[in-house]
């Protein structure tokens, strides 16, 4: 009896789940919400165009003048300073080393030209004199015996040969005596003009090949060329940096006191532009969030476009114009390096 009345309730059941299943999915599939709406065009007549956040005067990729280990890195991402301070130090003991070795070679010359400056000595004086003093004493005393051999009345007591020595050992004293007043005179004359300028051009090279090392260790402390901000720090201490430009640069500053909007205007809306237009940029993600921009200038020269939206219709051969905005940094939560959509006002011309 159960048995015959089971059989007909699970007919009726499956009968229902059937008949449910269909309904269910007889109904449309909900549509999917875009993440965030598209910004709105502001204007009638307008170019579009994207942009992307950029440093004023562009970001600065800092780089190593030359390849060497990094000793110490400074600062970090986020960092704000000031013109002029240090971002990173390179491996200097070597250049410290020679610029010791040149300093002192510079003391050498220093004291060399000290030295000639100074001659003559007070103390070297008195010597000079004395010599000249003796030279003439014992002239004198020489003279005075040819006088004597000369004054002999019997000339068979002096041989002719001993008078013309005592004569030839005159003329060598009197030559002595020239010497020593020549020298007392050349030391009161102090040092000779082209000594001094030999020795003056000597301390100059010197005092310069030191510079030049203490100018290679101050460019072993990477600097800040601006007041700005580090975007990026892609080094390390011990790492070694090379020399050059590269594809990611050691660091990534930048000024941001305000903020740059580069856009990407197409070629055939290049005749359309105009500098005093209106223009405003949305943050792509929330269009409630934008601004309007001032202008900074028009890069005269047009490029192949980079940056690609995705569409189907959009060609790869496209080139741009690139204009350049500005605006206040604090206005907007954005970032260097994001994009934005940027909408510049058309007075006069069809509508896009």
């Amino acid at each position: 009896m159960i048995r015959i009345l089971l059989l007909p309730l699970l007919a009726l059941a499956g009968a229902a789940f059937a008949v449910m299943t269909v309904a269910a999915g007889s109904q449309p599939a909900p549509v999917a919400q875009p993440v965030a709406d598209p910004s709105r065009p502001p204007f009638e007549n307008y170019i579009a165009g994207s942009g992307i956040l950029e440093a004023m005067d562009k970001n600065v990729a800092i780089g190593s003048p030359l390849a060497r280990l990094v000793l110490e890195v400074n600062v970090k991402v986020g960092d704000e300073v000031e013109a002029g301070t240090p971002l990173f130090k390179l491996d200097d003991r070597d250049t410290r080393a020679e610029l010791a070795v040149r300093k002192s070679a510079a003391a050498a010359s220093r004291a060399k030209l000290e030295r000639l400056k100074s001659a003559p000595r007070a103390e070297e004086i008195p010597p000079a004199e004395a010599r000249v003093v003796a030279a003439e004493a014992v002239l004198g005393d020489l003279r005075n015996q040819v006088t004597l051999w000369e004054s002999v009345a019997d000339k068979r007591a002096v041989t002719v040969e001993d008078l013309q020595r005592r004569k030839f050992a005159v003329q060598a004293q009197e030559a002595r005596l020239a010497e020593a007043k020549a020298s007392l005179l050349l030391l009161k004359a102090g040092s000779w003009k082209a000594d001094l300028q030999v020795a003056e051009a000597d301390l100059a090279a010197a005092e310069a090949q030191a510079a030049q090392t203490d100018t290679e260790i101050s460019r072993l402390v990477v600097r800040a060329p601006a007041k700005g901000m580090v975007l990026q720090v892609n080094v390390r201490a011990g790492e070694f940096a090379p020399a050059g430009a590269l594809q990611n640069p050691l660091m990534l500053f930048g000024p941001l006191e305000r903020i740059h909007l580069r856009v990407d205007v197409d070629e055939n809306d290049a005749w359309r532009f105009r500098k005093d237009a209106a223009a405003v940029a949305f943050v792509r993600g929330n269009r409630e969030l934008k601004t309007d921009l001032k202008f900074e200038r028009v890069e005269p020269y047009v490029i192949p476009k980079r940056s690609l939206t995705g569409d189907s219709t959009e060609r790869v051969d496209t080139r741009v114009m690139q204009a350049v905005y500005s605006f206040d940094r604090n206005k907007l939560p954005v970032y260097v390096g994001q994009q934005m959509d940027v909408y510049i006002e058309v007075k006069n011309g069809a509508k896009p």
